[in-house]
């Protein structure tokens, strides 16, 4: 079966760290450009980090910028992203995705989708 599967959320004070993990089953990432999204309640699902297929360089929404580290394991067929410093307005479902070819991990450019992690930043 062809699956993303997130793991790694959970509660985190103010200030703290997470490191989210996203295992890929039923294909390679090989050739996958990789994506992290966040979906917050009541909000649009928004982009925060790619991984280009093309030279494997990287991307971040200015939000995260200098706090989150995304990185790929193409042997263990895994995406990582490292969240330091968080706040609470990074509190949301983080979600994987993976497009055929992507370079920019635009979402209409995702052919697979994990069901996502919560993260929840609260003191």
């Amino acid at each position: 079966q062809t699956q993303f599967v997130e793991s790694g959320g959970g509660l985190v004070q103010p200030g703290g760290s997470l490191r989210l993990s996203c295992a890929a089953s039923g294909f390679s990432l090989d050739n996958y450009g990789i994506g992290w999204f966040r979906q917050a309640p009541g909000k649009e699902r928004e982009e925060v980090s790619c991984l280009s297929v093309s030279d494997g360089s990287t991307n971040y929404a200015d939000f995260v910028k200098g706090r989150f580290t995304i990185s790929r394991d193409n042997a263990k067929n895994m995406v990582y992203l490292q969240m330091n410093d968080l706040t609470p307005d990074d509190t949301a479902v983080y979600s994987c995705a993976g497009g055929y070819g992507s370079r920019f991990c635009h979402k209409y450019e995702m052919n697979y989708w994990g069901k996502g992690t919560l993260v929840t930043v609260s003191s």
